[in-house]
C-alpha cells in the first residue's frame, strides 16, 4: 500500500513540477517552488497547491 501512495506523490509532484514551469513566475521564483517541491515532496505540495505561482493564491 506505501508503494501506491508513493506513486501517487510522485505523480503529484511532477504535476506540480510541470504548472510551476508553465506558469508566468520569474526564473528564481520557479526554482525555488520546485525546489520546496523536491525536498518537502508532500508539504511542499501542499503549500504550492494553496499559495504557488498559478495556484490558488496566485
Amino acid at each position: 500500500m506505501e508503494g501506491i501512495l508513493g506513486l501517487l506523490i510522485l505523480i503529484a509532484d511532477i504535476y506540480a513540477i510541470i504548472k510551476v514551469l508553465q506558469s508566468s513566475a520569474s526564473g528564481l521564483k520557479k526554482l525555488l517552488w520546485i525546489v520546496l517541491i523536491l525536498i518537502l515532496p508532500v508539504v511542499g505540495l501542499i503549500i504550492w497547491f494553496f499559495a504557488g505561482p498559478g495556484g490558488k493564491g496566485g
